[in-house]
């Protein structure tokens, strides 16, 4: 994260605090436009796609919404490879649905996201490749990053298969480690919930790829707003193209909190690459900053406020019951 400030200070400095600046406040007031408009589409497009990835019981859209944003605060705002905030989500819609049917949701949601994103990925290099003029260097990374990106998700999906949880228990366990005898059946159950669900719901897993999909289409909304409102008039297909590499340098950078420096160093190569220059692409990716921070203060507030319940209701996971009042902790 030192290293990644370090980087962004240093681009800074290349390109000018005083070019940044004006730059920005030629936005004006319609940066309040660039900061609510799309990223509320697509998280709204995003939480809609996890409903497709509860087993059974579904939680009520508002606190689908309102986990989503706590849980992507937590990824942005820690050091966890971009998956901390997962357990979060399911922690948070522990009221509606059991925790094994939570856990299963939130690692079938990030299949889809990553194999969505995979898509947005393939859609781009396309666009690279037929429509947009790009060069042979960037469409060479390109290419390389959607390659790793199959080949990580191919792993992902085979080691959930596998049975991952329970596995990993047992491996403790030799080590003195292990979880005691119920979490290792929780564990187990886990494995089970998700084996049964890719192989019984298939559609809807790729009906939350599909939502996934749209959603980091139209994350491309973004950049095109940016540049237009500076008055460089961008093809929709080409920030497209500008966005879909930020995705996978995104997806290459995951173990950085919010891909810091990562981002923003490559912002300034493709914006180049494309005849927008590197001011601008440093420019546009401070304003997305900007959002993000913006965003993460507000699911902070949602995870606090959501975490501020009393204890969850019970789920009879056996028939399939009412929830009955837990007691008070």
């Amino acid at each position: 994260m030192l290293v990644g400030l370090g980087v962004v200070g240093y681009l800074v400095y290349r390109v000018g605090p005083s070019t940044i600046f004006d730059t920005i406040s030629a936005l004006s007031w319609r940066v309040l436009i660039v900061m609510c408009f799309p990223y509320a589409l697509t998280s709204t497009l995003d939480s809609a796609a996890w409903r497709f990835a509860f087993p059974d019981r579904i939680p009520p859209f508002p606190k689908l919404w309102t986990a989503r944003l706590a849980g992507e605060a937590v990824n942005y705002t820690t050091p966890t490879a971009s998956v901390g905030g997962e357990p979060v989500k399911a922690y948070l819609v522990r009221y509606w649905v059991p925790p094994v049917e939570g856990l299963t949701s939130v690692i079938v949601d990030k299949t889809a996201i990553v194999l969505g994103q995979g898509l947005f990925g393939l859609l781009g290099l396309t666009l690279a490749c037929t429509v947009v003029p790009v060069s042979g260097p960037i469409i060479t990374a390109m290419t390389v990053l959607l390659i790793v990106q199959a080949l990580a998700m191919t792993g992902f999906v085979a080691v959930q298969l596998m049975g991952a949880a329970g596995r990993g228990g047992r491996l403790l366990a030799r080590f003195g480690m292990g979880p005691s005898r119920s979490r290792q059946e929780r564990l187990e159950g886990l494995d089970r919930t998700l084996a049964t669900y890719y192989r019984e719901r298939r559609r809807r897993l790729v009906a939350g790829v599909l939502v996934h999909f749209v959603a980091w289409t139209l994350g491309s909304l973004e950049i095109f707003l940016v540049l237009n409102f500076l008055g460089l008039p961008v093809p929709l297909l080409t920030a497209m193209v500008l966005e879909s590499c930020g995705a996978a340098v995104k997806f290459a950078s995951f173990m950085i909190p919010g891909s810091l420096g990562a981002l923003e160093g490559s912002n300034v190569a493709i914006f180049a690459a494309l005849g927008y220059g590197g001011a601008i692409g440093l420019t546009y990716t401070l304003v997305r900053r900007l959002r993000e921070l913006t965003w993460a203060s507000a699911g902070m507030i949602a995870l606090a406020a959501l975490s501020g319940r009393p204890a969850p209701v019970e789920l009879d996971e056996a028939d399939g019951t009412p929830p009955r009042p837990a007691a008070m902790c």
